[in-house]
């Protein structure tokens, strides 16, 4: 089961944390930039090379301390389809590295467009006979609120291709409550009750940890709701946005975890990436040495409250 390769990595590195990879070229430092333009000229051909070379160093200095990455489909397509074509050659390139990669893309619909995103995203892709993989990433983020309709598709992929999907519960932003806290007609809240057809849609693909390969997005900047769902959801292995630039910490974030410091990782975007902005003495040449003593400044202040992470 897809969730069990993340969690044998989590333990053999001691690291609960994925590294998003959202970039923009704001954030890429302007050597790369330079080098790129001068070669492509200011054109989305050149954007997308700069967003991979950026990528490619990130990655080389994190693949040894890090479990995952999560790109953000969002930060690529605003590139057109050359920043498509960065987010593929990402996703194999880490992969290559032996990092899980998680696509970031909170894709939303049912039936046969459901089938075609799950296909793009998680599965292979039928070209006259020939499977393809089209993305190929490890696990894909969903939006569960068309319910099983939009959910049922991404299983059969899931267990045919060993995937995984996590799937909107209680999400970091500071207008989330708008919908997410109100109370249904049974007296639960919105995002218990996505959180328990989380743990429903997930119960035919149980992993040899006792997580099933349907996770849920629970955020760090809402503690006490992620320790709530920690309680209710026994069998939904969680992906925590919130730490860091959106105010949430390890005091936070170790809701999430279980009695064997497993069952969630948690995310750091700009936090890692622009990590060289924050630390005296570093400048932009520092970019990926300064995403590394980020990464590992995480890892130990997240292990500082959950201790050892066991299977």
């Amino acid at each position: 089961m897809a969730l069990d390769r993340l969690i044998d990595k989590i333990v053999e590195m001691q690291n609960p944390t994925v590294a998003g990879l959202d970039p923009k070229l704001d954030y890429v430092p302007s050597f790369i930039k330079e080098k790129c333009f001068n070669e492509h000229g200011k054109t989305l051909e050149g954007a997308a090379a700069a967003l991979l070379e950026f990528n490619k160093a990130l990655i080389d200095a994190l693949c040894d301390i890090v479990p995952a990455i999560k790109p953000q489909a969002a930060y690529y397509e605003m590139y057109g389809w050359q920043g498509v074509k960065t987010l593929a050659e990402t996703i194999k390139y880490a992969q290559s590295k032996g990092m899980y990669v998680m696509t970031d893309g909170k894709r939303n619909d049912i039936g046969a467009t459901m089938t075609a995103y799950a296909t793009a995203h998680l599965g292979t892709t039928d070209l006259d006979g020939e499977a393809v993989d089209a993305f190929g990433a490890d696990a894909l983020t969903v939006n569960g609120y068309l319910g099983t309709d939009g959910i049922k598709p991404l299983l059969k992929i899931c267990s045919e291709k060993d995937k995984g999907i996590f799937v909107l519960a209680k999400t970091s932003n500071p207008s989330s409550g708008e919908l997410q806290d109100l109370k249904l007609e049974n007296g639960k809240t919105v995002y218990e009750q996505m959180g328990e057809m989380c743990e429903n849609w997930g119960k035919e693909d149980m992993g040899k940890y006792g997580y099933s390969g349907v996770g849920a997005v629970v955020g760090a900047t809402y503690p006490e709701m992620l320790k709530e769902l920690r309680a209710k959801l026994p069998h939904t292995f969680f992906l925590v946005p919130g730490y860091g630039a959106q105010g949430g910490g390890a005091e936070d974030a170790k809701f999430a975890f279980d009695k064997n410091g497993i069952g969630a990782v948690v995310n750091s975007s700009r936090g890692i990436m622009c990590a060289w902005t924050k630390q005296e003495g570093k400048t932009e040449a520092d970019f990926a040495e300064a995403a590394r003593v980020e990464a590992l400044r995480m890892r130990d202040d997240l292990r500082s409250v959950i201790g050892e992470m066991k299977k």
